[in-house]
């Protein structure tokens, strides 16, 4: 589509909607800002934007719908309510700012989505990639938009993205030279309402790969083993419990590369500084990416040993009176949250609760494995929590609820003594009481370290 002079509706008026907005100026188009809560700030927008264009805020009036050429979609707005499904009803394109940044951007896409580990996968991909290509982008789900980069790219240019669900509702023609999901687990069922359907987002990654592409799976994922059967691009699997004869799996420390006749060996778990089998996970999905990309194993060795991970993934915050304090704050569902608790060696004061996803906390609680001896409960979620602790036998007397995160971490301060950990590792989505994530995980650093007086 040729955009010079078509009429987009920008749905949504957060970062993504901006970026999207941006882009579509430079391209000749002209786009219409509409974010249906009417209270939207106006003033922010257009400073936000820096130009003047048009902004509806509260319903769309019909008048105004019947002139849009294309809508580009926000993540965060759900493609089900009856406004957007107007627009498909009337064969409008419904592109997500994922599709406008891949119709304009050029050179070659590496995707990455799955349930968990995709920001520590894509971080550390981006880095394999910028210390042997001069031209990388990292963008998407991790942080900047790919629309914001697009203008910006030769055809040299290599593009590390991250990409959720919701972003994958929206793809059309969206075909990266490389994809890999991480896993699956049950997660956004608020969003998507049944697995069948969260499933079917993730597995769009693969839709538009050929024979030419590659399709990075988990072999341990029954239903990513499955899917791997239906994928047009070649599948490579990687495994942290088997040997693979082609794919990429750990053995004795070690991680390979088998292409079906031999092994190469990339790198030894004791030279890495990520911990834990997650992390030897994510490490296998970047580095499967990278050598089909061509960065040769020496090089991506030399990276994979410096990376020292992402911020807000059991990260180390301080120590404060002998107690150990992590920022985990990444951990936003069940799945996630367990691998943060797996990784405590120590008893631990934990921090959970936040934004109802409509999950089940049930397998979280059972990870606990007699390590948590305090749950302070924050959030949406805090009381179905707690009655799920209490149901699966955690005591009743060790569980706390909070009105705000700050109260939640003093609380934790005061229960744990020296050799005690306390950790942010909610469970649960940050919206309601944070932007995101980020900020719900800079809060807790701010607050443990206004407890010992240090600072960055």
């Amino acid at each position: 589509m040729d955009l010079k002079g078509k009429k987009v509706l920008v749905f949504g008026s957060g970062k993504s909607g901006i970026g999207a907005a941006h882009l579509l100026l430079a391209k000749g188009a002209v786009p219409v800002i509409y974010d249906g809560n009417e209270k939207a700030d106006r003033k922010k927008i257009l400073d936000n934007l820096g130009r003047d264009v048009e902004i509806i805020l509260g319903s769309l009036p019909e008048e105004k719908a019947k002139q849009i050429d294309l809508v580009v979609m926000s993540p965060g707005v759900p493609c089900d309510i009856p406004v957007v499904q107007d627009f498909y009803a009337r064969g409008i394109p419904v592109w997500g700012e994922i599709e406008l940044a891949y119709r304009i951007g050029k050179g070659k896409v590496l995707a990455v989505t799955g349930t968990n580990g995709k920001t520590t996968t894509v971080t550390l991909l981006g880095e394999i990639m910028k210390d042997y290509f001069p031209e990388v982008y990292v963008v998407g789900n991790i942080g900047t938009p790919y629309t914001d980069v697009v203008l910006e790219q030769s055809e040299n240019a290599w593009t590390v993205a991250e990409v959720s669900s919701f972003q994958l509702e929206t793809i059309d023609r969206f075909h990266p030279v490389a994809s890999a999901i991480t896993n699956i687990t049950e997660d956004h069922l608020n969003r998507h309402h049944t697995m069948a359907e969260y499933i079917r987002c993730k597995e769009r990654i693969a839709e538009n790969q050929t024979s030419e592409d590659i399709c990075v799976l988990n072999y341990e994922d029954d239903v990513l083993r499955e899917f791997g059967s239906k994928v047009r691009a070649e599948v490579i699997y990687f495994s942290s419990r088997r040997v693979l004869k082609h794919g990429i799996y750990l053995d004795g420390g070690t991680i390979y590369i088998a292409d079906g006749k031999e092994k190469l060996p990339v790198v030894r778990t004791d030279d890495l500084q990520l911990l834990g089998l997650h992390n030897f996970e994510n490490i296998m999905v970047a580095v499967a990416m990278a050598y089909h990309a061509g960065v040769p194993v020496e090089s991506i060795r030399k990276t994979v040993c410096a990376f020292k991970g992402v911020e807000h993934r059991i990260e180390y915050v301080a120590e404060v009176n002998g107690v150990r304090y992590y920022n985990d704050s990444k951990g936003t569902n069940p799945d996630a949250a367990i691998k943060g608790i797996q990784a405590m060696n120590r008893p631990t004061c934990l921090i959970g609760g936040g934004f109802d996803k409509e999950l089940a906390f049930d397998e979280w609680i059972k990870a606990f494995d007699g390590k948590v001896k305090f749950l302070a409960l924050i959030g949406q979620t805090r009381e179905k929590i707690a009655e799920t602790a209490v149901r699966l036998g955690f005591p009743k007397e060790d569980i706390a609820f909070f009105d705000n995160l700050e109260e939640a971490t003093k609380a934790c301060a005061e229960h744990a003594v020296p050799g005690d950990a306390v950790l942010l590792s909610p469970a649960c989505a940050s919206w309601g009481q944070f932007d995101n994530y980020e900020q719900r995980g800079d809060m807790f650093k701010q607050y443990v370290r206004s407890m010992c007086g240090c600072h960055e």
